[in-house]
């Protein structure tokens, strides 16, 4: 029996240049986590954010915190669009990175709409 993804999943250029610009291990343990996200629900590694409409694919990697914030068009049958990335310094997401993923996803809204 094969496994069936629950959803796919869209880079924008600036998460592809943010998980391009990490060493090759660190690239290949991201993109790991995130195909494992795609079939098995887990915290660890694809986690709402709060009361926002943003999602983040978790990666932790030689005590390093990587981030890859995202959110869902499920008018393209289930697809999550990936944001941006960043290093987490600290235990909180930062609240400028959740706001520019949202300031990410108004764009791609209003440009889908056109």
């Amino acid at each position: 029996m094969e496994l069936k993804a629950n959803f796919k999943i869209i880079y924008s250029e600036e998460a592809i240049n943010f998980i391009n610009a990490q060493d090759e291990k660190v690239r290949a343990k991201i993109y790991y986590n995130i195909n494992r996200s795609k079939y098995v629900i887990d915290k660890d590694l694809f986690k709402k954010l709060g009361d926002s409409e943003i999602w983040e694919f978790r990666t932790k990697y030689n005590g390093m915190e990587y981030r890859l914030l995202a959110f869902w068009d499920n008018e393209e049958n289930r697809l999550v669009v990936a944001t941006h990335g960043f290093i987490k310094k600290k235990q909180k997401t930062p609240q400028k990175e959740i706001s520019r993923a949202e300031q990410i996803r108004k764009l791609y809204f209003s440009k889908k709409k056109k």
